[in-house]
């Protein structure tokens, strides 16, 4: 008998899977197989037998507790996911960034990969409200760093609030960089908390055109409350194991897609 199917070594897989889903929110079919040592094929049975006793939901390319679609992850639990492919996903926005730009950065571990991809940049300007994208330009050379106002919002280490908008209004940018926890071609990009929304609209607001950076686990998904319309989408930033069906709808409504390739399937 297999393995994968002997009873015993299925349910302590399954617990496995529990337990990696309890502690980070969601998580991507992909980051599971890894953790868990075993094909994605396996763990997408694995996970359709949890669906069915009601322990577990089923997203596009991923897991989540039941009823936390729209749940928001801790930082810690968010930046430990597909961090390759938000590595890749960060190399290939860096190159939509020219000389002598100013942009803006919303918050999350995808946009704090991007603010890496810029640590080598000349002559850019860059506004955020989120504290880890600063910190991590802070010692950039040749990037002028802005930081909004704000309220702190701990989940995501980003600044929200009044003040927060407040600071944004009427600036004028190339660029607007943005991450949630969604994007579909009915909703557009979308995220669970109303105050990130917010901001992240002042953010998008203030620039000459939006690009969303967003791994596969976002694509196809939709949260709480829409942040950026799927025609304000200039460009979609993405994976190469994102759904190419959904990516094609999202390009009928306007936005250029480019899908970065992770290094692992570049042979490297």
């Amino acid at each position: 008998m297999a393995e994968e199917n002997r009873p015993a070594f299925a349910a302590e897989r399954r617990e496995r899977i529990l337990e990696l889903v309890r502690a980070n929110g969601t998580m991507s079919l992909r980051d599971i197989a890894v953790r868990v040592r075993a094909s994605e094929v396996t763990i997408r049975r694995d996970v359709r037998a949890l669906e069915t006793e009601g322990l577990v939901d089923r997203r596009r390319g991923g897991v989540a507790l039941p009823g936390r679609i729209g749940h928001e992850q801790s930082y810690s639990g968010k930046s430990g996911q597909c961090a390759a492919e938000k590595a890749a996903i960060a190399t290939a926005a860096a190159r939509l960034v020219r000389p002598g730009d100013a942009v803006t950065i919303g918050p999350g571990s995808t946009a704090e990969a991007f603010a890496r991809a810029l640590l080598t940049r000349t002559d850019l300007t860059v506004v955020t409200n989120s504290l880890r994208v600063a910190d991590v330009l802070a010692g950039a050379v040749g990037v002028e760093v802005v930081v909004t106002g704000g309220t702190l919002h701990g989940p995501i280490r980003a600044l929200v609030g009044a003040a927060a908008e407040e600071s944004l209004a009427g600036l004028r940018v190339n660029r607007a960089f943005l991450s949630g926890n969604g994007v579909s071609a009915d909703r557009g990009l979308s995220t669970p908390n109303p105050a990130v929304a917010s901001v992240d609209r002042a953010l998008a607001a203030c620039a000459e055109e939006t690009i969303v950076l967003a791994d596969h686990t976002k694509i196809g998904a939709d949260t709480m409350v829409p942040t950026v319309a799927p025609e304000e989408i200039a460009h979609l930033v993405t994976d190469s194991s994102a759904d190419p069906e959904v990516l094609m709808t999202l390009e009928e409504t306007g936005a250029l897609v480019h899908v970065a390739v992770v290094a692992q399937e570049r042979g490297q």
